[in-house]
């Protein structure tokens, strides 16, 4: 799904190339056209993925899914650059072999003349029309008949980029920005056991019951001693006791100290708290399950403890999975400085861990990621101020990304986060092109000139993001939690971009810098000499401007 989205970008920018050049080019020339116009760009975009996914591929990453995940991406991007760079290159060659000879693109039969057509039923001349009128076949530019340039240039510029307009979009950024600050404020993580389980599980049901009722205790933490001990010592009973201040125990050491004191039994070396354990305190009815806790084995006449576990259940507030990993957080450093060695374990420690680990790793990488982008930018540069406004759109996406899927019950978990980093790549992707073609326009006004950035980019963006959308419309129908966080936050990746691509910048770039004076005063001096230059002529030749 991430990939489709970069893909289809670059499929429908070489189409749209393509598109504006003119037919009766040769082959050669048309390819080269389209390339020069479209494969800058889209190979700088591509670079910023591999950069932003090679870094979660790297070393740094110590989470296993997400660099297999972050591996998978870097080979599809090349393989989808290079399928754009040959194959679909070879592909348009063919399509404009048809196109110049009136060949059908689908049955690449040989399309009827008009007076023919006219003689057919309606859904005979739909199918078999190119889409061109008889004397317009071979016009400078074709691609102005496309319906979503023609809404574009006749409808939309127009109405996005009137005076009455431009408060309303103002006033619906400022509620944008307004709901994602809020949301940004609101961020939780995604230390929930149920978001990885699929949505009709009976784990769902258990662990919304178990959080509801009993979330006032931590899960059964397994408190497991791997070593040989001296447990009849008092300093070693102490140590066991200072360890397990502060939970509720199940052990059978405790049980058997009550047992020893209850019984008034003295029990201080080793022989005698082996003995009395094995053939009293195990072979009691209430005591018996505490067999499988310990561990013996025999060397010569003589019976060791090599190890035991007992468990241990923490007191917490409603906030159970957050003082869990606190909780896990305290219990590790201690097995490794204390005397005794042991180790805590519980099954959802696992998911504990890779939540733990799940916001810090991959912001660090998507940091130093961005990082690295910007300096390759700083190289790369073509207008200053080009890259300012990026990153300012960049950095608005993001946020309305993170924001509006917080306030949309999206906890920050490994999906969200790897979503997040595919935003800053998807942003790039469609709002570098629009920008940097209204900066380095040159025409009078920055209305004209976001109009024009609208007309070359514009149907793109829309066929890209749309296809997009409505590639997401599967994850619906899974059964997963997963699933639907992934379709959440690229649905509002998607959105996002469109907002900005199509109302936030064209109006926004009207009445911000870049200004178009120093180009209008360009061309005034140009017209100026060009106009003294014509004057001298007539003075010296006046018949020469009968010639002309």
């Amino acid at each position: 799904f991430l990939i489709s989205g970069h893909g289809t970008k670059g499929v429908f920018e070489l189409l749209s190339g393509w598109r504006r050049t003119r037919e009766n080019l040769p082959f050669k020339d048309r390819v080269a056209d389209a390339y020069s116009d479209v494969m800058v760009s889209y190979t700088m975009t591509s670079s910023l993925y591999f950069i932003a996914f090679g870094m979660g591929a790297s070393p740094f990453t110590n989470i296993e899914a997400v660099k297999l995940f972050c591996q998978n991406m870097c080979v599809s991007i090349l393989l989808n650059y290079f399928y754009i760079f040959s194959f679909f290159g070879s592909c348009l060659v063919f399509a404009g072999q048809l196109e110049q000879n009136r060949y059908h693109s689908i049955f690449c039969c040989k399309i009827p003349s008009a007076e023919y057509l006219d003689r057919k039923p309606v859904w005979f001349q739909t199918m078999m029309n190119d889409g061109h009128q008889h004397t317009s076949h071979h016009e400078t530019n074709p691609y102005q008949h496309h319906f979503i340039q023609h809404f574009l240039r006749e409808h939309y510029n127009e109405w996005i980029t009137n005076i009455y307009v431009k408060p309303f979009v103002v006033i619906l950024y400022l509620i944008y920005a307004s709901f994602s600050f809020m949301g940004c404020l609101q961020i939780n993580d995604g230390a929930n056991i149920i978001n990885l389980l699929a949505s009709e599980s009976p784990s769902v049901s258990y662990a919304l019951i178990q959080q509801k009722y009993f979330s006032n205790y931590s899960p059964v933490i397994g408190f497991y001693i791997y070593e040989p001990l001296e447990y009849w010592n008092g300093t070693v009973q102490e140590d066991l006791k200072t360890l397990s201040q502060g939970f509720n125990t199940v052990s059978w050491i405790e049980q058997y100290y009550q047992y020893l004191r209850v019984g008034n039994i003295n029990a201080t070396n080793k022989s005698d708290f082996i003995s009395i354990l094995q053939s009293s305190f195990l072979k009691k009815p209430e005591f018996q399950h505490f067999k499988n806790d310990i561990i013996f084995s025999k060397a010569g006449d003589e019976n060791n403890i090599i190890a035991s576990r007992l468990y241990l259940v923490a007191r917490t507030s409603e906030n159970t999975q957050r003082e869990a990993i606190e909780l896990l957080e305290k219990l590790r450093p201690l097995s490794l400085i204390q005397s005794i060695k042991f180790i805590v374990f519980n099954p959802t420690f696992v998911f504990m861990d890779h939540y733990g680990l799940s916001v810090t790793m991959p912001v660090l990488i998507s940091g130093f990621g961005i990082l690295l982008v910007l300096i390759l930018t700083f190289f790369l540069v073509i207008h200053p101020l080009g890259n300012f406004w990026l990153i300012l759109s960049v950095t608005s996406i993001e946020l309305g990304v993170l924001g509006l899927m917080t306030l949309w019950n999206v906890d920050m978990d490994c999906i969200s986060i790897l979503c997040l980093i595919y935003t800053l790549n998807f942003a790039i992707d469609h709002c570098a092109p629009l920008l940097y073609t209204f900066v380095l326009a040159t025409e009078h006004t920055r209305t004209q000139c976001i109009k024009n950035s609208l007309q070359d980019h514009g149907t793109a963006i829309l066929q890209n993001v749309s296809s997009f959308l409505i590639g997401l419309v599967p994850l619906l129908f899974v059964p997963s939690n997963l699933t639907f966080t992934l379709f959440k936050c690229l649905l509002l990746a998607g959105s996002c971009t469109l907002l900005h691509c199509f109302v936030i910048l064209p109006v926004f770039l009207t009445f911000f810098p870049p200004s178009k004076k120093h180009h209008k005063k360009k061309k005034r001096a140009k017209r100026k000499e060009r106009e003294e230059i014509e004057c001298i002529e007539i003075q010296e030749n006046p018949d020469h401007v009968t010639a002309v």
